[in-house]
């Protein structure tokens, strides 16, 4: 069975997010994930996941001003010192949370801004992040995010296009998050793609298509995915990022399946 996490940004809404950690170890989760941790102290953050025996497995680094619309400045020329110093708040961020991987969200690229030059800035700015990361022991994952449903400019919106900077970059703590979710709406074929890129894959999220709802509700055949993972020897986690159809616990029907004695 795959090592499971919970996305705090997206299951157990139904109370607020420091309570969700209590709630995420209750229904048999041993690690978790969320977007960003930057609006709590790291502190505050650590002593919930040491009450509740919890792993912090992932967080993105800042986003630039996502209640405005970016998702994530990577790709944005002039933007570097502000990147730069991002990469800083996380390091620290997962020093303190014992966090090994942070993830780096690529950004939209604006209308007008040429494909090539906002690719560069990718590029540089991936190569500092990943210098950085590997002097403080970490890894760092670059995700493609669909851009027909959910994030329409999105700049890495495929695994090929995540491949290739990685290929470019060349550093060894540099790897893939693939979320199953967003690689279903873009390319479909999902098991051979896991298992051609699998030596690259550092973490893996899923949710079901059409929806972003729990497995179950869409297209995807989630119990030969989960057990592909076991038969390829994945060691990673792999995180729950969907939203509930209802309410969480009545989500997680999948979850319960999966730990019934085989």
């Amino acid at each position: 069975m795959p090592r499971f996490a919970a996305n705090l940004s997206m299951l157990f809404t139904e109370v607020p997010f420091l309570e969700r950690f209590a709630k995420a170890r209750e229904a048999g989760f041993a690690g978790v994930e969320y977007l960003f941790p930057y609006d709590w102290p790291a502190e505050q953050l650590a002593r919930e996941l040491k009450a509740h025996g919890l792993t912090q497995v992932l967080f993105n680094l800042p986003p630039g001003d996502w209640d405005a619309g970016e998702r994530g400045i990577a790709c944005l020329p002039g933007r570097e010192e502000e990147f730069r110093a991002g990469v800083e708040q996380a390091i620290d961020y997962a020093r303190v949370l014992g966090c090994r991987q942070v993830n780096c969200l690529a950004g939209l690229k604006p209308k007008g801004l040429d494909s090539a030059i906002a690719r560069e800035t990718l590029v540089a700015n991936v190569r500092f992040a990943a210098k950085r990361l590997e002097e403080a022991g970490m890894t760092l994952c670059l995700e493609a995010i669909n851009s027909r449903v959910d994030m329409p400019g999105f700049l890495l919106d495929t695994s090929a296009r995540v491949m290739a900077v990685i290929e470019e970059v060349a550093a060894g703590n540099v790897c893939l998050q693939y979320d199953i979710y967003h690689m279903q709406i873009m390319e479909g074929d999902l098991l051979r793609t896991i298992e051609r890129l699998l030596p690259r894959i550092g973490h893996i999220q899923f949710a079901d298509n059409p929806g972003r709802n729990e497995p179950g509700t869409g297209e995807i055949h989630f119990p030969n995915l989960f057990a592909a993972l076991d038969r390829l020897g994945y060691a990673g986690w792999v995180s729950a990022e969907y939203r509930p159809a209802a309410d969480t616990e009545a989500s997680l029907g999948w979850f319960r399946t999966a730990n019934e004695p085989s």
